[in-house]
């Protein structure tokens, strides 16, 4: 099993051109949120900034969007019709989608029944990069044959079990031998979270060591999903990005760590992520 390294990110981060226009680094539209959850589509759509990303679009419930927007100048916001996500939002997203070069969705999305029925039939026309990550992992359910090769989900151990039916053992042999099962049955690259994060397509995988036990709390992953898109969205191959995502973000978190010390914060991975890149590439 490869470690991903600093060499790693070195090697599949794209630089940039001096003829380079807005837009050529990547558009991200994040889609989540609702009346409650309003934190965790910021969070992403910050981080997916911070990683490098040109624009970032969060199309969210109009419930939500103006506190959404409210974090950062640099975010776009884009109002949908209702409390939460809805079959009734589905046509604009589909729309919205086209113009961009990844989308991340799920984050602070909610579970209700209606968004269930509204990720499916989103999913379904959906050509385009994607990361599914938080709460549209368990809206998936029974319907994983809707994952396509290209995407890339990011599961911690309950997620996991919650799609794949399999409680993942504290093991690192055992957690790749599912993670590669599941890509190989289900096609997307699969980036499950833990003390160690397991990349794996349907016929490899990798192991990624950074980060630390302070990055439990709320919102680190959605930092590590807006970073994944924004990696896809500059036109990374989804195990390339996916692995990349894991290192930065749990850099960036060792970063936190270090200057916040045990109240860290996920505000902290985001800002340390920028700090990540500087370094590294």
């Amino acid at each position: 099993m490869k470690a991903v390294t600093s060499d790693f990110l070195k090697s599949v981060f794209p630089k940039r051109h001096q003829w380079d226009r807005k837009g050529d680094s990547g558009k991200v539209l994040v889609i989540g949120g609702n009346r409650r959850y309003r934190g965790a589509p910021a969070l992403c759509g910050m981080s997916a900034l911070r990683a490098g990303s040109d624009l970032v679009t969060i199309a969210a419930p109009e419930s939500a969007a103006d506190t959404i927007s409210s974090f950062s100048a640099n975010l776009i916001v884009e109002p949908l019709i209702g409390d939460y996500i809805n079959i009734g939002n589905v046509h604009k997203l589909g729309h919205m989608a086209d113009n961009f070069d990844s989308v991340v969705i799920g984050n602070g999305m909610g579970r209700m029944l209606d968004t269930k029925d509204a990720l499916h039939e989103f999913l379904t026309y959906l050509k385009k990069p994607c990361v599914i990550d938080a709460d549209a992992l368990h809206l998936l359910g029974d319907d994983k044959k809707l994952l396509r090769k290209g995407w890339v989900i990011t599961p911690h151990a309950n997620e996991f079990y919650s799609l794949s039916g399999h409680k993942v053992q504290k093991n690192i042999e055992s957690r790749s031998k599912e993670a590669v099962k599941f890509s190989k049955e289900f096609n997307p690259t699969v980036l499950l979270k833990g003390y160690k994060d397991i990349i794996a397509d349907g016929s490899k995988s990798m192991v990624n060591s950074t980060g630390n036990p302070y990055m439990t709390v709320g919102g680190t992953g959605d930092v590590l999903s807006g970073i994944c898109g924004a990696f896809l969205a500059m036109g990374m191959k989804s195990m390339d990005a996916a692995a990349a995502a894991a290192y930065v973000c749990g850099s960036a978190g060792d970063m936190a760590f270090k200057e916040m010390g045990p109240g860290m914060l996920a505000t902290d991975v985001v800002r340390k992520t920028s700090e990540v890149l500087k370094i590294m590439t």
